[in-house]
């Protein structure tokens, strides 16, 4: 995947999360970095697939209110996760930039079993509207 299809993917979602003069930073890691970045802020072990730092949060998030976050991507977690579940490399890493992009607009799916349902639904329509069949 191509540096201006990831812009491209990015762009598509953020027109179907209506918000599309919204802006995020995309970092797309290998396990190694993806797992310090997940000890370092969310002391957790091991590499993770996607991680998303939303700068809407905390006490300065209404100062650049068009400024999303970041989402951080381990490629050779979503390679591995793709070919696990059947597809290519390009859809995990799209379902995970989906994800990411959710996170940053206050999605969570680890606060209750209702907010990961909605969570998953919105990715899904997401997805859809993309025109990307998982």
């Amino acid at each position: 995947m191509s540096l201006k299809q990831i812009q491209e993917k990015a762009k598509a979602i953020l027109n179907a999360l209506d918000n599309p003069e919204a802006e995020l930073s995309i970092l797309i890691v290998d396990d190694p970095q993806i797992a310090v970045f997940n000890k370092q802020y969310l002391n957790r072990k091991g590499p993770t697939n996607v991680i998303a730092f939303p700068m809407r949060d905390g006490p300065y998030g209404n100062i650049t209110p068009q400024l999303l976050g970041d989402v951080v991507i381990s490629v050779e977690t979503a390679d591995r996760e793709g070919k696990r579940a059947g597809n290519s490399m390009e859809d995990r890493f799209t379902q995970l930039l989906v994800h990411g992009i959710l996170h940053l607009l206050g999605y969570d799916h680890e606060t209750s079993d209702q907010d990961a349902q909605e969570m998953e639904e919105k990715s899904k329509e997401i997805l859809k509207l993309i025109s990307f069949h998982p």
